[in-house]
């Protein structure tokens, strides 16, 4: 590892030298496009990956009888991820996208280094064996981190590190899917950065770039080819049918994802935790085949009016050949995706939710028309259409992202001709879903923890801001059974006019402020008589060491005061915080954040 450090290094020290001699603003054009190619030649590595070794397990598979393997395949792809990331790597990688959301709150937009090769190596083993999971988030993690590292290696500040992280993002999403615009919209829609369009051109620089190299490998096909219909004015009601039930596939998706994972990961031990999710894993796609891998496959065989033969696959084979019971069995396969993936994120394997998003909207567009047609009695509607448009519904509705979800599913399929219905259906999904979840499956967490960065300049800046730094700690302190005499002797050896009030433990009791005590100051004959709790102040309210910056400005309004003790949870006194200090990183942290 730290040779592929001294190999990076080594490459980029010749355009750091360059590039010190060069504005701002060509700086962050050159390092773009750089980002791009190599976020591209991550992608395509990524992809090439998994179908190495997907093909290498898979392509001896006998159709003939039930394959055993199916129940092996994915747990021991799991435990080869787990045991890379538990004794190798020794970090999370887990959720990329929502690591990234963190890096910029929290961590000033700086992410590991491990970080632009670890997930990828992970992920093909977790996918390539079958793990029920997408390659999109690792990508999108590995992408961010090349972003980041390349800045911080350039000496860059906060604000143009964030743009490069982003263009790593934006880069890596175009080169999996070839979707240029896709890649903008997402880092603009989903990871939620405060950036002006003076900063557009980076991203765009940046997907540019990543998709001519996706291009060169893979050819100019879309990633989902597919034969759709034209659109029909008369199918628009059955359209916003389908945004309505891909809101309650969102919200199913989101907060079943959410407690699941949670349940797997409460037990402790992580084999056992890994041999329960390997053995659900590997009887879910037992039972259902489409469940194995990214079930792209199947994607294919849907966006193209085909058919999905199992025979011979799956003891459950037989459901197929009643027309009633297919959307019933694609149903199932729906709902137990969703468990399917918690199995295999929460089981030890690396993988995003971006790919089973696309997966069961195309299913649930699938549901939805043959639903539609069986009642008919006829083909009302093209099923490939809705596999489509589904897939655009599923994805505005569980990341909140109407645009990215339009525009990419429109790029990677080829589907311009729907747009009219992409629309209809993100647009339906993603109001009804945000309305009764106001946050996507990458942000829920973050949100509840207060870490999450929004469009909202001022709230982002308060995100960013840590209480801990602004804390002053040069307060000269007094025991609240102090003497006159020996309050006088403090206060002329202070630089300050508030004197916090401790108790033998150091447990803050409240404050003396120098207004208080001038009268009595010239009372020479008082000295031995007043003790520190006759002019003692409690304090209007308590900051904790940990609160939210947020938080801490509530206490400032209700309050009123312009400084406020910090303590721990036991009282203990650890210095004040200034609402002027405050107020003076505040304008410095704007400043960052406005990208103009």
């Amino acid at each position: 590892m730290a040779r592929v450090r001294f190999i990076v290094k080594d490459i980029l020290a010749p355009l750091r030298r360059l590039l010190k001699k060069m504005n701002e603003r060509d700086v962050m054009m050159i390092l773009s496009l750089f980002v791009g190619v190599a976020c591209g030649f991550a992608a395509v590595t990524l992809k090439s990956a998994i179908m190495f070794i997907h093909h290498g397990l898979t392509s001896w598979f006998d159709g003939s009888a039930f394959n055993l393997l199916y129940l092996v395949y994915p747990g021991a792809g799991m435990l080869l991820a787990m045991l890379f990331v538990r004794y190798v790597i020794r970090d999370n990688i887990g959720h990329g996208v929502t690591k990234v959301l963190v890096a910029v709150s929290k961590n000033e937009s700086k992410i590991r280094p491990h970080n632009m090769w670890s997930s990828m190596l992970a992920s093909s083993v977790t996918i390539g064996f079958g793990g029920s999971v997408g390659a999109e988030a690792p990508i999108v993690y590995t992408g961010a981190a090349i972003g980041s590292n390349v800045a911080r290696y350039m000496g860059l500040s906060y604000k143009n590190m964030t743009i490069l992280l982003g263009c790593g993002a934006a880069g890596a999403v175009a080169g999996i899917f070839k979707a240029p615009l896709a890649g903008v919209l997402f880092t603009l829609e989903i990871l939620l950065f405060n950036i002006s369009m003076s900063s557009i051109l980076p991203l765009l620089l940046s997907t540019i770039s990543a998709t001519v190299v996706s291009y060169a490998v893979y050819g100019s096909q879309p990633p989902f080819e597919c034969t759709i219909s034209p659109f029909v004015l008369g199918n628009i009601p059955y359209y916003l049918i389908l945004g309505l039930f891909c809101a309650a596939c969102s919200v199913y998706f989101t907060r079943m994802t959410l407690w699941l994972e949670d349940k797997i990961k409460s037990i402790e031990k992580p084999f056992v935790r890994w041999g329960i999710s390997a053995g659900c894993l590997g009887l879910l796609i037992f039972l259902f085949p489409p469940l194995f891998g990214e079930g792209y496959e199947c994607l294919h065989e849907l966006l193209n009016g085909g058919t999905i033969d199992l025979e011979g696959q799956t003891i459950l084979a037989f459901l197929l050949r009643n027309a009633w019971l297919v959307p019933v069995f694609f149903l199932l396969v729906l709902l137990l995706k969703v468990f399917s993936m918690s199995f295999t994120n929460a089981g030890g394997g690396v993988g995003g939710t971006f790919g089973p998003t696309l997966f069961i909207g195309a299913i649930a567009g699938f549901v939805v028309s043959r639903t539609i047609n069986l009642i008919a009695g006829g083909g009302l509607v093209p099923e490939q259409n809705f596999v489509l448009v589904g897939m655009a519904g599923l994805m505005a509705g569980v990341m909140q992202a109407p645009m990215t979800a339009i525009f990419l599913i429109a790029d990677m399929t080829g589907g311009y001709e729907l747009l009219i219905p992409l629309i209809i259906t993100a647009t339906i999904s993603y109001a009804v879903t945000r309305t009764i979840e106001p946050y996507s499956i990458y942000t829920k967490r973050i949100a509840k923890k207060g870490e999450l960065l929004t469009h909202d300049s001022d709230q982002a800046v308060l995100t960013l801001l840590k209480t801990s730094d602004h804390i002053e700690s040069d307060f000269c302190t007094v025991k609240i059974d102090a003497t006159m005499r020996e309050l006088v002797d403090v206060v002329s050896k202070s630089k300050r006019n508030i004197f916090p009030v401790i108790d033998s433990r150091n447990h803050f009791q409240g404050y003396v402020s120098l207004e208080d005590i001038r009268r009595d100051m010239f009372k020479y004959d008082q000295y031995d008589k007043l003790h520190v709790y006759n002019f003692m102040r409690s304090a209007p309210a308590y900051v904790y060491v940990d609160d939210k910056m947020d938080n801490v400005m509530i206490k400032f309004e209700q309050t009123g005061a312009w400084n406020l003790p910090v303590v721990d949870h036991d009282r203990t006194y650890i210095g004040f915080v200034s609402k002027s200090k405050i107020f003076s990183a505040y304008r410095e942290q704007l400043k960052q954040v406005s990208h103009d």
